[in-house]
């Protein structure tokens, strides 16, 4: 045997046992996050309007954290719909677990949120148009970076977000590749990144979101959709090669739900209902025992 295939035979050995020892504490984690049960980490929390000054503009967000105390900081990415009630309702989820939340307006180059009106009315066939140049305002080359360290900076100065915590960053449909763009752009400072139903995570294209898995040093959580899955059957296997690779932590699991699960406003699509509670549930405790891992 060569030495070159030693080394290589001994790093896929190493990341194949980080993936165990990954998955062991995750699963350890989740199993103490259900067996607590919903209500054991409910703390009061309050909300307030926030605008955040960005190299493009001014966003208009929410921030919302436990009413007292100091706590790791989140940034929440929405889907392709924007800052809106249900998204606020993450949050104050999220931040009633013991988190300091924000969640931006992604849109606040184009618009202030809410950005849709009726989000339940939406026909995926006929309205698509309405919500692409919103979606490209943030896709555009380098604005989910600079947006990213905008939101950290604003979570840093806040004396309700305690700096000795990593931050963590979960996202929903197009929420999902921002979530992997924020921390491979401040991979120090974010600790936890979680995606679900993320569209566009593997891409042909050299800026493919599954290739910044190199500068990742957070803990990360993907949930696949089942339709997603079935339209790239292959992108989950290129994104655990890839996180594997570079012996970042990653779990990804796919859901038997369609894409757009886990957020209960999503409008019906041409087959029936979208939003799934039980695999929005499933996908909720392994966010919280994701970050209950990770920004410890």
């Amino acid at each position: 045997m060569t030495n070159e295939k030693h080394d290589s035979e001994e790093r896929d050995e190493a990341a194949s046992d980080l993936s165990r020892r990954d998955f062991i504490a995750m699963s350890v984690a989740a199993g103490i996050v259900a067996a607590a049960g919903p209500a054991s980490a409910a703390m009061p929390v309050t909300e307030t309007d926030v605008t955040i000054k960005t190299p493009d503009g001014v966003c208009d967000a929410a921030f919302i954290h436990p009413t007292t105390g100091s706590h790791p900081g989140v940034v929440i990415w929405a889907d392709a719909f924007g800052l809106r009630p249900v998204m606020r309702d993450i949050g104050k989820r999220i931040a009633a677990e013991g988190y300091s939340v924000l969640v931006p307006n992604p849109f606040y180059r184009v618009a202030k949120a809410p950005v849709i009106a009726n989000v339940s009315s939406f026909n995926f066939q006929t309205d698509m148009p309405k919500i692409q140049p919103l979606m490209a305002s943030i896709n555009a080359p380098g604005a989910a970076e600079k947006d990213a360290a905008a939101y950290i900076a604003f979570l840093d100065a806040q004396s309700q977000v305690n700096k000795g915590k990593k931050i963590g960053t979960q996202g929903y449909c197009m929420g999902g590749p921002l979530v992997v763009k924020t921390c491979a752009a401040a991979p120090n400072r974010v600790g936890a990144g979680g995606s679900f139903h993320g569209g566009g995570l593997v891409t042909d294209k050299p800026d493919s979101p599954h290739l910044l898995a190199p500068k990742i040093k957070a803990r990360m959580y993907f949930g696949i959709a089942s339709n997603d899955d079935m339209r790239q059957p292959d992108a989950k296997d290129k994104l655990r090669e890839s996180f594997a690779a570079a012996r970042v932590p990653a779990e990804i699991d796919v859901y038997s739900s369609k894409h757009g699960w886990c957020v209960a406003d999503m409008p019906a699509d041409a087959s029936g209902p979208i939003y799934n509670m039980p695999d929005a549930e499933r996908a909720w405790g392994k966010l919280v025992a994701l970050y209950k891992t990770a920004l410890a």
